[in-house]
């Protein structure tokens, strides 16, 4: 019964991560995580967003004594395209402002972040449509920015 248990637990992990893999958009950098995350940042900001944290992981690794690759999550917003998302949809203030991971994935730099179409579809949202639009095609350009 237990290697049942052990073995469902294993499936349930790999489905469960093979699902938030497909929920994802990711590009590559030629860039260093740092400087990656500094166009990021620099990009939204010149959008108009505003830049409300960034996270260094691998910092919090170090603080503890651990070592750990590179990894910033930068998170950051613009009341125009989330407030009729966040009006919409309250739960969605769970995901909003977006936020955009920059990591080293074994010596290349990765940017990824959630598809506004699987936020959309993971709160059920049935309005807000062209706000998820402006999302969609705003997060494209910005991570295109950080990743050239």
């Amino acid at each position: 019964m237990k290697r049942i248990l052990s073995a469902m637990g294993v499936l349930l992990l790999m489905s469960t991560t093979a699902a938030f893999a497909e929920d994802w958009v990711v590009k590559e950098s030629a860039s260093s995580v740092a400087e990656t995350a500094d166009k990021l940042a620099a990009a939204a900001e010149g959008a108009g967003a505003t830049v409300f944290a960034r996270v260094d992981h691998a910092a919090g690794a170090e603080a503890i004594g651990e070592a750990m690759a590179p990894m910033v999550m930068v998170m950051f917003g613009n009341p125009k395209i989330g407030t009729p998302i966040l009006k919409a949809a309250p739960q969605t203030g769970l995901d909003l402002p977006l936020r955009v991971l920059v990591w080293d994935d074994g010596g290349v730099t990765k940017v990824g972040y959630l598809a506004p179409e699987d936020l959309k579809a993971r709160y059920a949202v049935e309005s807000a449509d062209a706000a998820f639009e402006t999302m969609a095609g705003a997060l494209d350009k910005l991570t295109d920015a950080a990743t050239q």
